[in-house]
């Protein structure tokens, strides 16, 4: 039985390279304008609910 430390690091170390990973992947898309439409459309929904 170990005290967690072993698994720590290596979690950390993954969740980094994916974080990085998505960013750079993502980072262009979600600076895009979000589009009239979709707004509208979230806005209708907004007034309904």
């Amino acid at each position: 039985m170990g005290n967690g430390r072993g698994q720590a690091a290596p979690e950390t170390a993954f969740d980094l390279w994916l974080q990085r990973g998505l960013h750079q992947m993502f980072d262009d898309v979600m600076r895009e304008p979000i589009p009239e439409e979709l707004l509208r459309l979230i806005e209708q929904d907004r007034s309904q609910g």
